[in-house]
């Protein structure tokens, strides 16, 4: 029996932060992100704490650096991304504030458009 491939679908402000990540990190993270489109979770994928079930954070160090791009599987038939962004830690290993409400932002504003 094959798995059906989910699509991954984009919200456009997440793909213009995606694409400011760099390139080897892109890669790293579309790995990830077929992955889930698969029905299967990467190694660098965890459950986003808070948004309920279905968002999921990739969380990939890199360089010193710490990357995240965040999705949610449970909307329409897509893996949707709803963030992606470098985590410049101000609160130890919490998300920032900032981003944790842009990414709610973004979640319920999806949510209505795709009802």
């Amino acid at each position: 029996m094959t798995r059906q491939t989910r699509p991954i679908s984009w919200i456009k402000a997440a793909l213009k932060d995606f694409e400011k990540l760099p390139a080897e990190a892109q890669t790293i993270c579309l790995t990830a992100l077929t992955t889930a489109a698969e029905g299967a979770k990467a190694d660098i994928a965890k459950p986003f704490k808070g948004l309920g079930s279905g968002v999921f954070e990739i969380a990939l160090p890199f360089r010193g650096n710490a990357f995240r791009v965040i999705y949610a599987v449970q909307l329409a038939n897509a893996i949707w991304v709803i963030h992606a962004f470098q985590k410049k830690s101000t609160e130890g290993i919490k998300t920032p504030r900032h981003e944790v409400e842009l990414i709610k932002n973004r979640l319920k504003q999806l949510k209505e458009m795709i009802g």
